[in-house]
């Protein structure tokens, strides 16, 4: 299927988020062909959708400007529900007859930094597109006082800037209420759920949302009070909860409880947002939908696989939540070991959520626990370069000054399973380093008997075949590849087959927040996390992190802005390989 998205003002297509109004929908290619033949009427997915396109308007003005927003609400919704129903026949959902059915999307911690800078944003941008039902309700809940007008006063300063009309914006700002409340208060959320009911009125089913962008030491007071206080009493109610899950396996398996006492597994949707990227979805896609990755997808073929997380800036000001968990626990046991999970998993039996979770977890089942002598660990600290000054982690203010917590980690992991068994899986993550990505780097094996290692030099390595699924920034997927330099004589050299998206695609690439937040809404678990995923992925690094903190580790000093620790050189030689993204700069 095709994402083809129709412009109100122009009635045209494009590929990719436009400005507003707009509708987004999901097309076959007889519905388009059978839609050319209308000049004068808006494409909808649905069928002939009788709103004009303001060249009709113009000459007719038969459409007031009330009637008009009525009828974009309706194709809205229609759009809506022809973009469920596609989703619904390709990943096996429910059907959730937003016709009859309401939605209200709660933000608890609204007032907090997450929700300003990604939900609230994201929640607009579903509804910019034409991906929320018509019928959607969003409140918010925090401590703060905060009246409705202020609430959307909030909202409408995170998202005026986006492009958005006026008129898109107004009508989202009118669905958006605040409720106040203390956190564990009953009686608080008794009033959340009163206001909530007062806005579902006229619908069969009630379904509610709650986005849990609160600390986690109240994830459970929380889950207990929205549980027995504002369930939906006839739609389904469902819990999105963000990490850290826990600290150790101990830890994770008492939260889960505590909610299990409130929730089902089937009512908490714990989110990590690096999967809801675009090139994540895209790499199920790339090793299952291409025949010629197959073969080439094992030890036979590949070296190492290197899943690489590194950010130019520090903790600048979050140091105190950091130093609570490391870069062990806040990047590398979820985003990049459910990375390694993905890629490295066998085909799933289809796309169904639990098909899919089920292979993931027999990767994690296969994998080897995380031992020290794999492990290095480094703390960048402060510097001065071209007369500025870089501040060591330790110089922020929220740090304790004698820290030993690190900041930046490399560790090999294997997977002991016939496909990957004994290739080395090199997860990397690390702050205030020299540059900003986030990448999957699969180096392939040399050429045995290579014909032109006279002409390919004595350094194998930088001509070794390697394919490169960039996450961020620049997104895109690039194989490297060697040949002939056109001309008389033999040279050659090292060419980059790519797939850019910027330049291939002329489309907007939707924030993370936005894909899981609708894959919520639709009850697609695929990119959520299970809790028995959450439960191996802890036992497989509980151990190596005890052995940390027990014999207080010392991490090696490497300056703010520079490549990371040479320990990290010697883990890779260790394996005979190289950091990929540290040997060739052009790439970066």
């Amino acid at each position: 299927m095709k994402r083809v998205q129709w412009n109100l003002a122009t009635g045209s297509t494009g590929l990719g988020r436009t400005s507003s109004p707009q509708l987004s929908v999901w097309e076959s290619t007889p519905q388009r062909m059978k839609r050319r033949d209308c000049q004068r009427t808006m494409p909808c997915s649905t069928g002939t959708c009788t709103i004009p396109t303001l060249r009709t308007r113009r000459q007719s003005r038969l459409y007031s400007l009330v009637d008009l927003r009525q009828r974009v609400a309706r194709c809205d919704t229609r759009a809506m529900a022809s973009a469920t129903s596609s989703m619904n026949e390709v990943y096996g959902l429910n059907d959730e007859h937003w016709e009859t059915s309401s939605l209200s999307f709660c933000v608890v911690g609204a007032s907090g930094d997450l929700a300003k800078k990604k939900i609230l944003p994201a929640l607009f941008a579903l509804y910019e597109q034409g991906m929320m039902p018509q019928s959607f309700k969003v409140f918010g809940y925090a401590r703060s006082k905060m009246t409705h007008d202020e609430f959307r006063s909030l909202i409408e300063s995170l998202v005026s800037t986006n492009g958005a009309t006026k008129e898109k914006v107004d009508h989202f700002l009118s669905n958006c209420f605040y409720q106040p409340g203390q956190y564990d208060s009953v009686d608080d959320f008794k009033s959340l759920n009163a206001l909530m009911a007062e806005n579902e009125t006229g619908f069969t089913k009630s379904n509610r949302i709650f986005y849990l962008s609160i600390p986690p030491h109240i994830f459970t007071t929380v889950a207990a009070n929205a549980s027995t206080a504002a369930s939906s009493s006839s739609g389904w109610t469902r819990m999105i909860v963000e990490k850290p899950f826990g600290r150790d396996t101990e830890s994770f398996k008492k939260l889960s409880k505590e909610l299990y006492e409130h929730l089902e597994e089937d009512q908490i949707y714990r989110i990590d947002h690096y999967l809801g990227k675009e090139l994540i979805e895209d790499l199920v896609v790339l090793r299952f939908a291409n025949l010629v990755f197959e073969p080439l997808w094992s030890r036979d073929y590949i070296r190492s696989v290197q899943v690489i997380f590194s950010e130019n800036f520090g903790t600048e000001g979050r140091g105190g939540y950091f130093d609570q968990y490391g870069i062990i626990r806040d990047v590398i046991q979820n985003h990049l070991l459910q990375i390694m999970a993905l890629f490295a998993m066998e085909q799933p039996a289809s796309l169904d959520s639990e098909d899919i979770r089920d292979e993931k977890v027999k990767v994690l089942k296969n994998m080897k626990t995380v031992g020290i002598d794999d492990v290095v660990l480094g703390q960048y600290k402060g510097h001065v370069s071209n007369g500025n000054t870089y501040p060591g982690y330790v110089d922020d203010d929220t740090v304790p000054p004698c820290s030993i917590t690190p900041t930046f980690a490399a560790c090999a992991v294997f997977i002991d399973n016939p496909r990957w068994d004994g290739i080395p899986f090199l997860l990397k993550a690390g702050k205030a380093l020299h540059s900003r990505v986030a990448e999957i780097r699969v180096q392939f094996r040399h050429v045995p008997g290579n014909l032109y290692r006279n002409k390919l030099g004595i350094d194998l390595d930088r001509t070794t075949n390697e394919l490169v699924i960039r996450i961020q920034p620049d997104e895109g997927i690039f194989l490297k590849v060697n040949n002939k330099i056109p001309g008389l004589g033999l040279s050659i050299d090292r060419t980059r087959l790519d797939l850019m998206y910027k330049s291939r695609y002329d489309a907007e690439l939707p924030d993370a927040y936005e894909r899981l937040i609708l894959d919520c809404i639709n009850g697609d678990r695929r990119l959520f996390i299970r809790a028995d995923e959450l439960e191996v992925a802890w036992e497989k690094f509980t151990p190596v992190l005890q052995e940390i903190e027990r014999r207080e580790i010392q991490p090696e000093f490497y300056p703010y802005g520079s490549r990371g620790p040479l320990g990290a050189h010697y883990l890779a030689a260790k394996y005979r390989v190289r950091w990929a993204d540290l040997a060739d700069d052009d790439d970066m």
